[in-house]
């Protein structure tokens, strides 16, 4: 019988151990069932910063037109030769000089095909564009650059970009001038609600520019006269970055 006695209290025993390990559980299960997550408040603010433009950014374009891609190429070649030797002794450097497009194509003639004729379209010529893209960074000389490249043969672009050399530096500024007013909306919300700020669990931004106001753009054939340099008018670059941060609640 002995055998018998010690399984039942060893089943005894595994009972009371269960029921004191249940007890001790129940407790922290009814804890969390009533604990609640933190309120959120998520506030966009926009932060913007002007600044005078250092740089421009102009193309220049070399159109030329002959009866073959030959002597199309040869006139195009002589024409941006001397643009470039003009940039270079404006004071261009190199590294600001770059060739953007270059193209040469025919010129087609299409007949009238009238009476049920069906000819054939010809090619009456051909045209070579070759396009300059010059970084100006001294602003006193854009005007000038504009003028002797027109003189030299530059007849068609002339689209002028003003921007800056170090457009970081203005898009921290703006960064800073948005967070400062997201947290000062923030601030504002939770001080009419009575409560506070908490941690901030998520913070994203987006940055673009804006051109300055007057851009010019203008086409070369008429931009300039032959006396005096082409008036530009630079304006203001506007940094614009936009942040959205997202707060826990102190309630």
């Amino acid at each position: 019988m002995t055998p018998f006695f010690l399984a039942r209290g060893s089943v005894l025993l595994a009972g009371a151990l269960a029921a004191s390990l249940l007890a001790t559980q129940l407790p922290a299960r009814a804890d969390d069932a009533k604990r609640v997550d933190p309120g959120v408040i998520t506030v966009s603010a926009e932060g913007v910063a002007a600044v005078a433009p250092d740089m421009a950014v102009i193309s220049l374009t070399v159109l030329r037109e002959a009866e073959t891609a030959r002597a199309a190429l040869d006139a195009n070649n002589a024409a941006m030769t001397q643009v470039l030797e003009a940039m270079k002794a404006e004071g261009i450097a190199e590294r600001d000089l770059q060739t953007g497009t270059f193209s040469v194509q025919p010129r087609w003639i299409y007949p009238d095909n009238k009476d049920g004729r069906n000819d054939p379209p010809e090619i009456v010529g051909y045209t070579v564009n070759n396009t300059l893209t010059v970084r100006v960074r001294d602003l006193d000389r854009l005007g000038a650059i504009l003028d002797s490249s027109v003189s030299l043969g530059v007849n068609q672009g002339g689209d002028v970009v003003f921007t800056n050399d170090d457009q970081d530096s203005a898009r921290d500024t703006a960064r800073k001038d948005a967070i400062a007013k997201a947290r000062a909306k923030a601030m504002d919300m939770t001080e009419a609600l009575g409560v506070g700020l908490g941690r901030i669990t998520q913070i994203s931004e987006n940055s673009y520019s804006a051109p300055p106001m007057p851009m010019m753009r203008a086409e070369m054939a008429m931009a300039a006269k032959a006396d005096s340099s082409v008036p530009v008018a630079a304006g203001e670059n506007e940094y614009r970055v936009n942040v959205s941060v997202t707060w826990e609640i102190d309630q």
